[in-house]
């Protein structure tokens, strides 16, 4: 994402947090990442630092399992694209800008 934005500011991600139930620990994780609404607590995470606990009830890390398990999404990464086509696994920057350019 980051190699997307350097080259182009006119593409946005929403990055919605889905923990996986075989990485441990994960929901919590996400829920702590949820509640700051932090980018850099979500590299933290990828960083295998340790992450504080949540601060806030939401319920929105379940409502985006939810909405994954409805568009058929079992692992990640995953990318939903504007035409709505899901690419399931990792994407190199000039892919993702290829396929968002694709009309």
């Amino acid at each position: 994402m980051k190699k997307v934005l350097e080259k182009r500011k006119d593409i946005a991600f929403y990055i919605l947090l889905y923990p996986l139930p075989m990485h441990a620990d994960s929901a919590r994780i996400a829920k702590a990442i949820q509640c700051k609404k932090s980018l850099s607590l979500l590299e933290e995470a990828f960083e295998k630092k340790k992450i504080p606990d949540p601060t806030c009830e939401t319920s929105a890390i379940d409502d985006n399992i939810k909405l994954g398990q409805k568009l058929g999404i079992n692992g990640t990464p995953a990318l939903i694209f504007p035409d709505g086509v899901n690419v399931a696994g990792a994407m190199t920057a000039d892919d993702i800008i290829k396929k968002i350019d694709k009309k």
